[in-house]
């Protein structure tokens, strides 16, 4: 972590107006919430831009801005396109507000912003316990076999993840660099997703075999060339397809009415709880079926880019990773 104000990347200029701030900040925090919206509130705060990481798109964030990225800490984006962030991000943001400058001044006096910037590192490291509660509203309204499936699903975009990390840890090829970062966007995207379903202390206690267990799925066909990564990422998304239909299913049958509940069924359309309910579920379901779209998508991507013909070499690697990441799935149920 650096504890000097950061400008990452500068003359990014799709995503502000000439005269804007852009702010990104975690929607998914309820700590975070609560304090952007006391900013939004205050003189000045309609001036500036505010776009929840948590929640909002690829094309609102830029293409050097990943969501992963933007949820870890507080960002902003200067008119001139300057990325801040950590303590610096913050100070621009006051300096922006009338009732918050003299905040900013204090902040921009010689040695403050590193000490600020440890101090927010002390609240990112906290800062899961209140997404945990948030997460936890959200997944209690959950039967037990679809947590243990959700704590699936976040295993396994840690791992995806980390397959594209893999490629780029490897490959110089530009083809292939290009395949990778466009993908690991994607797969970013989604498990920023699946964090704010799944809270911390409902998942695998194997992350690190995980992300170890990705890196090396990338990695290794890497070392081999573009056509081995290629059929490894169709191996792998032609399991995920087939596993987050499962997940659709099991909430399909959860939201099919019961027959026999009919004569209550006025009763049940009026109860605030299983409404609720109903429409998590609803929500978790469309949220599965985006994901599984997108890696329905990488699946057709990887398999255009190669022949479909894989040797005898390239079937036991195949189906080595169609087995471990059955095996995967079945242990992360559980652990």
């Amino acid at each position: 972590m650096s504890t000097h104000p950061e400008a990452l990347t500068p003359n990014h200029q799709t995503v502000v107006a000439a005269d804007t701030l852009c702010v990104y900040y975690d929607g998914g925090c309820p700590l975070c919430r609560a304090e952007i919206a006391s900013y939004q509130r205050t003189e000045g705060g309609e001036s500036l831009r505010w776009v929840d990481a948590h929640a909002g798109s690829p094309a609102e964030l830029g293409p050097d801005l990943d969501a992963a990225t933007a949820l870890a800490r507080m960002h902003v984006r200067r008119a001139d396109g300057t990325l801040l962030r950590g303590a610096a991000a913050f100070a621009e943001i006051w300096s922006h507000l009338p009732r918050w400058r003299w905040l900013a001044r204090l902040a921009r006096l010689p040695g403050m912003l590193p000490v600020l910037d440890q101090l927010y590192t002390v609240f990112l490291v906290i800062r899961p316990l209140w997404r945990g509660r948030s997460g936890a509203t959200v997944s209690e309204a959950f039967p037990r076999e679809l947590l243990r499936e959700l704590r699936t699903d976040h295993a396994g975009e840690t791992g995806a993840v980390m397959i594209y990390r893999g490629v780029l840890a490897i490959t110089r090829k530009p083809e292939l660099r290009a395949f990778a970062r466009h993908h690991l966007e994607t797969e970013q995207r989604h498990l920023g997703l699946i964090e704010a379903v799944v809270p911390p202390r409902s998942r695998s206690a194997l992350l690190p075999l995980w992300r170890l267990s990705g890196w090396l799925t990338g990695a290794v066909p890497a070392l081999f060339g573009p056509r081995a990564v290629y059929a490894t990422i169709q191996a792998v998304e032609t399991f995920v397809d087939r596993h987050y239909a499962a997940q659709i299913e099991q909430i399909d049958a959860l939201t099919e009415p019961d027959p026999s509940a009919s004569a209550n069924a006025t009763a049940i359309a009026g109860d605030a709880r299983v409404t609720a309910h109903l429409e998590k579920l609803e929500q978790l379901r469309d949220l599965l079926v985006s994901c599984q779209a997108d890696e329905v998508a990488h699946r057709n991507d990887a398999g255009s880019r190669w022949n479909n013909k894989p040797g005898p070499l390239m079937r036991l690697w195949l189906g080595m990773v169609g087995h471990g990441s059955a095996h995967a799935v079945r242990v992360c149920r559980y652990v």
